[in-house]
Order: structure tokens, then C-alpha cells, then sequence
């Protein structure tokens, strides 16, 4: 008899799984698939009813309703200026760095021209 391998192991795996199960898996996995019964939602939902007080419902509204202001114009101008001091403070520390690191170079260069120069002048004499 001829038997495709991967079939046998795929067959022994199921095998091996279906060992190891619960007897109401099954039932378990249809159950979670189809979902509660619709009275089961109800009783679940009169139970978290019993638990929040009177006008929960309504205090939650107003409270998202307070938080759902507009930011000011002068909120939203203070922030814009902020944000623009703080990008031109970037650029001027950047900018700093730069022509430091460029003044430092340039003293090294020049530097070792005068000392050349100075060499050349002291052969000459």
C-alpha cells in the first residue's frame, strides 16, 4: 500500500490533537462562533444597568461635551509663537556650532600659513 507521507502526518497530527481535547470543545467553539443568545445580552445588560448609578449616562455627556472645547485664538497663537521661538533658537545654536567649527578650521589653516611663511622668511635672511 502506497501512502502519501505528508497526508499520514497531517493525519497522525490530527490524531494526536484530537487527544488531547476537551470533550466539550466542540460545543465551546460553536458556541463562541454563533455568539450569546439575545436574552443573555439582556440579562447582561440589566446587570450593568443595576451597577451605575442614576444619570451616569447623562454626566458622561456633559463631560465629553465640556472637554470638546475649541482651543482659543490666543491659545493657538501663544503656541504658534512658542513653536517658532523655539525653531529660531534651533537655528541660531546650530548656526553658532557651525561658524565656531568653521572659525576653529580656519585659525588651523592660517596657522600653519604663518608658520610657513615665517619659515621661508628665516631661510631667505
Amino acid at each position: 500500500m502506497n501512502t502519501n507521507p505528508e497526508q499520514d502526518a497531517w493525519s497522525r497530527l490530527r490524531a494526536h490533537a484530537a487527544e488531547r481535547l476537551d470533550v466539550s470543545f466542540a460545543e465551546r467553539v460553536l458556541r463562541s462562533a454563533h455568539g450569546c443568545p439575545p436574552r443573555a445580552w439582556h440579562r447582561l445588560r440589566d446587570a450593568a444597568a443595576d451597577c451605575l448609578r442614576p444619570g451616569f449616562a447623562d454626566r458622561v455627556l456633559a463631560a465629553a461635551r465640556n472637554r470638546l472645547e475649541m482651543p482659543s485664538y490666543g491659545s493657538q497663537l501663544a503656541l504658534s509663537a512658542l513653536t517658532a521661538a523655539a525653531c529660531l533658537a534651533a537655528v541660531i545654536l546650530f548656526h553658532h556650532h557651525e561658524l565656531a567649527a568653521a572659525d576653529a578650521r580656519n585659525l588651523a589653516e592660517w596657522s600653519q600659513i604663518v608658520a610657513a611663511a615665517q619659515d621661508l622668511d628665516a631661510g631667505a635672511r
